[in-house]
């Protein structure tokens, strides 16, 4: 897909999607989920352990995707279903490589890494990707039914 003015021209679908602040937004999902990461190593993962603490983590995480996807979804200006779920799918995909990316910088194994998305390992990071991807979609929604505009 070509970028800037040319996206319009080429392919005018490109041009419902307000990618700067889609990216900003995201860098917005990524300070919060770095400062509740690191919150949670310190006071939850020492109570309930390691995993149970990264399991409850994806439920807070999701909780705090929804609350940035509520506060922009106007100022995103995505006004389309699929505008609104090429977000979500930006999202996803700048966050699997921003949790690759700190795993190895980190010097966390791939088997380490990947553990999260295991479900057979109690990962739950699928579900909250899953969520991470809709909700771009169920905020505006849910902030136009909320306007008395029909969703």
């Amino acid at each position: 897909m070509v970028a800037g003015p040319v996206a319009r021209q080429i392919d005018g679908r490109a041009a419902d999607v307000p990618w700067r602040r889609a990216v900003l937004a995201w860098m917005l999902i990524m300070l919060l989920e770095t400062a509740h990461g690191a919150l949670r190593e310190l006071f939850l993962a020492p109570v309930v352990g390691d995993l149970h603490a990264r399991q409850a983590g994806v439920f807070v995480g999701s909780a705090l995707v929804f609350a940035v996807a509520w506060l922009t979804s106007r100022w995103l200006g995505a006004r389309s279903r699929r505008a609104l779920l090429r977000v979500g799918g930006l999202w996803v995909a700048l966050t699997l490589v921003f949790e690759i990316a700190l795993g190895c910088a980190t010097g966390a194994s791939w088997d380490r890494i990947f553990s999260d998305y295991n479900p057979l390992r109690g990962g739950f990071m699928i579900l909250g990707l899953a969520f991470m991807f809709v909700s771009p979609l169920l905020a505006a929604r849910l902030r136009r039914a909320n306007n008395g505009k029909k969703p």
